[in-house]
């Protein structure tokens, strides 16, 4: 599929489109199971040219297997969901059990990781606050067995129907990605920015929105750990991820011919060099 939204703005990587299948491309990239990975690698290399896809056992982590849609993957993460809460939070060290349990999984995890579970990441102030967290989510249960990312270029819209239209944008991409989302609707709040991990603002959020009879966008990449984690693979620490639901992108593509992207501002701002 030709975008007019990626003519007018003029991406440096290609938009990505999120699908559910049965089926994965034959040269996709994918995670070994039961090895880490970041989601947002996978739609990196989407936006790179080469499709990616993972399944119920290739998520890579617990907060990817949420994020993807395959159902509330911290069940799963080591002690359980409440290992979770106190590993975004103030860490397991001080549970009952906890430093066992970190002696246990320390030749799974990365070094990183296993400081991580000790002492907290501190995204969120308790556990008691990371579990409210978790059951405000909109966890979700996918229908297919895969989630692949696709360049959008390489998707026949005739045969398959994406979920999310992903953007890495930079600021003034994602300045524009917003007029552009609220430009037909006559309201000012089509687009949101949630605090969840790069790949829930990605997934299970714009699945939410494609549920509206109004989907709004997600701006998401404000997960910290995410940043660290895709700036090598972006070449460069200023992008964002603008991720619209499927019937709101084609509505965006609609308002492309005729709107300010067409006008001397945005022209004039594509002229600035970074």
């Amino acid at each position: 599929m030709e975008s007019q939204i990626a003519k007018a703005i003029q991406f440096k990587y290609q938009p990505v489109a999120l699908l559910w299948s049965e089926e994965k491309p034959a040269d996709a990239m994918q995670f070994s199971e039961g090895k880490w990975g970041c989601v947002m690698w996978l739609a990196v290399s989407a936006a790179k040219g080469k499709p990616a896809v993972a399944d119920r056992k290739t998520f890579g982590c617990a907060g990817g297997g949420v994020g993807l849609g395959f159902g509330n993957q911290y069940l799963n993460f080591p002690g359980g969901e409440e290992g979770f809460c106190h590993f975004l939070s103030s860490g397991n060290a001080g549970r009952p059990g906890g430093p066992e349990l970190a002696k246990q999984i320390k030749p799974f995890m990365t070094k990183e990781s296993h400081d991580h579970f000790l002492y907290g990441e501190r995204y969120i102030k308790s556990p008691e606050l990371v579990s409210k967290f978790v059951h405000a989510l909109p966890m979700t249960d996918i229908p297919g067995k895969y989630v692949v990312f696709k360049p959008l270029s390489t998707v026949d819209v005739t045969q398959e129907k994406p979920q999310t239209i992903i953007f890495f944008a930079n600021p003034d991409q994602l300045s524009a990605l917003t007029v552009l989302a609220n430009y037909g609707r006559g309201n000012n709040e089509n687009v949101m920015i949630p605090y969840a991990a790069g790949c829930q603002t990605i997934g299970i959020y714009p699945y939410r929105e494609a549920k509206s009879t109004k989907p709004r966008a997600v701006a998401g990449l404000t997960d910290l750990s995410a940043r660290v984690y895709v700036r090598k693979q972006l070449d460069d620490p200023h992008f964002m991820t603008f991720a619209a639901p499927f019937a709101l992108f084609e509505e965006m593509e609609q308002n492309v011919p005729g709107s300010f992207l067409e006008r001397h501002t945005w022209l004039s701002l594509m002229k600035e060099k970074p």
